[in-house]
Order: C-alpha cells, then sequence, then structure tokens
C-alpha cells in the first residue's frame, strides 16, 4: 500500500494530504463508494453539509471496522446556515447523521459576502466554538479569497487551518494560495484536474509519456508536490486505485513548472466566483 504523507496543520492537527472526495456521489451510492475508497487505502474523506451524503459516509466508515480514529473527515457548513444559532444547530445535525462526537476538521463552505450582511465573521467565531468544545478538531473555510481571510485575521482570534478553493492547471489561484503560505493556511485544490477538462492538454499529456503515468497522475502529483492537500472523486474502483498511486513517482521541476503555466488566470475558473457565489439550497 502506498503511504501518503500527512500535512500538519497550524494548530499542530496533521491531515493526509491525500483524500476521497464524495461531491456529487448520490446518498445510495456514497456508503459503497466510500467503502471501496477505505479498502484502495485512502484515509481521509471529504463531505459537505449540502453534498447530502454524511450519514452513508458514517455508515461506510463503520463497516470498514477502522478505527474512527485512524480516517480523516471533513464536513462544511451548509449555505442556509451562516447565523450562528442555525449553524450550532446545522453542526449538531452533522454529528448526529456522521453518528461521530467530532469531525477532524470543519469548513465554512462558502463565505457569502453579499449575503447575511456579508458577515461571515459571526459564523467563524461559531466554528470556533466547535474547536474550542472539542467537536471539530480543527477549523477552516472553503472558497474564502485573500480580503475575506484578511477580515478574520483582524476581527477573530483562530487562523483557518485550511482553505479549500479551485485549483488546477488552468486555474492555478496563486494569489490566494501565496496568501495562505504567508499566514500558514494550507490550500486543499478543488477540482483538482478540472472535471477532467485538463486530462487532454498536450503539456500534461506528453508529460505523462515521458513518466509513464496517466494524465490524471500527472495532474494529481503535480499538485501533490506544490504542496496542496487533494480529494479526487471516482466512483469507479479503477481510477479510485489510480488516483491513490502517486507516491511511486515523482515530476522533475521543469514539468511542475510547464503546468503552473498552463494557468489562464480568470478564464480557467471552472466555478463561481468567491466574491458573487449567493446561492442557498432550497
Amino acid at each position: 500500500m502506498n503511504t501518503v504523507p500527512n500535512i500538519t496543520l497550524n494548530d499542530g492537527n496533521a491531515i493526509p494530504q491525500l483524500g476521497f472526495g464524495v461531491f456529487q456521489i448520490e446518498p445510495e451510492n456514497t456508503a459503497e463508494a466510500v467503502g471501496e475508497a477505505l479498502e484502495i487505502g485512502y484515509r481521509h474523506i471529504d463531505t459537505a453539509e449540502m453534498y447530502g451524503n454524511e450519514r452513508e459516509v458514517g455508515e461506510a466508515i463503520r463497516a470498514s471496522g477502522l478505527d474512527r480514529g485512524d480516517v480523516y473527515v471533513t464536513s462544511k457548513l451548509n449555505n442556509a446556515f451562516h447565523e450562528p444559532e442555525d449553524a450550532r444547530e446545522a453542526f449538531d445535525a452533522t454529528l448526529s447523521d456522521l453518528g461521530f462526537d467530532y469531525v477532524d476538521l470543519f469548513l465554512i463552505h462558502w463565505p457569502l459576502p453579499t449575503l447575511y450582511n456579508g458577515d461571515f465573521v459571526s459564523t467563524w467565531k461559531t466554528l470556533e466554538e466547535f474547536k474550542r468544545d472539542g467537536r471539530a478538531r480543527s477549523i477552516g473555510v472553503s472558497n474564502f479569497q485573500a480580503e475575506h481571510l484578511d477580515q478574520l485575521a483582524a476581527e477573530t482570534d483562530t487562523v483557518p487551518a485550511v482553505n479549500q478553493i479551485e485549483v488546477h492547471p488552468y486555474f492555478t489561484n496563486e494569489a490566494v494560495r501565496e496568501y495562505g503560505q504567508e499566514h500558514g493556511i494550507v490550500t486543499e485544490a478543488w477540482s483538482p484536474i478540472a472535471q477532467g477538462g485538463v486530462l487532454e492538454d498536450p503539456t500534461i499529456t506528453q508529460i505523462a509519456e515521458k513518466v509513464g503515468k496517466t494524465p490524471a497522475q500527472v495532474v494529481l502529483r503535480w499538485h501533490i508536490e506544490r504542496g496542496d492537500i487533494i480529494f479526487p472523486k471516482s466512483v469507479t474502483p479503477s481510477r479510485m486505485k489510480e488516483n491513490f498511486e502517486l507516491f511511486d513517482f515523482e515530476l522533475g521541476s521543469d514539468d511542475v513548472g510547464e503546468i503552473s503555466a498552463l494557468d489562464r488566470g480568470e478564464d480557467g475558473r471552472t466555478g463561481p466566483h468567491p466574491n458573487t457565489f449567493a446561492k442557498i439550497p432550497s
């Protein structure tokens, strides 16, 4: 079994650099997919309240026979529950659905600066409560821009452990990544292969041929060597296994640089911009 390296967060806790994401996996398929991932060797599962499959993630972990402490579990606050009391109730529901008395990491899913009077600070202070009482071992954010992080730094006591943002070769999101590096916030990259959109790029396919790996493995390895955390999603066992096999090869610095040079700036973004995204689930 490949050994997945851990990254030490700013609160001293360790997180596996490679995980398994369950975004867009239907609840009825989640337990099987997570069970397969755990069998392959994944020990980091990334879910969210808005994915609707927390319960099935918990079921799969219990069914695996693994100790709870051996599986790193992340979830995220639903956009509809940013008000402090709503956030408390939503977090209680997350723990209930998972069937655990703590999560390893809990995130604000989106900053939603155009909603809630732009007040994500009170939401963050509520997450600080969860960390203080031990029910969230670490807390962080997702899709926060540098100006949002600056506001948290000015008005609260806790630096986010991670910031989960869109990152892939066509959108390297360097300004936010660099802010994280300067302030001890680890970047987690969602959409790490741009939903497959980068896999036929000639630069990537040429490097893949040279190193004898698939384009997906090359892109995921690029993330690993840049120090980001990734959690590719697939329900196909062979692809899940392929995505896990990233630690028996390395890319040269020239290869990493060539892939990074594919950045298209904002034109490469596949998801919404955090400054304008304002979707609340009905």
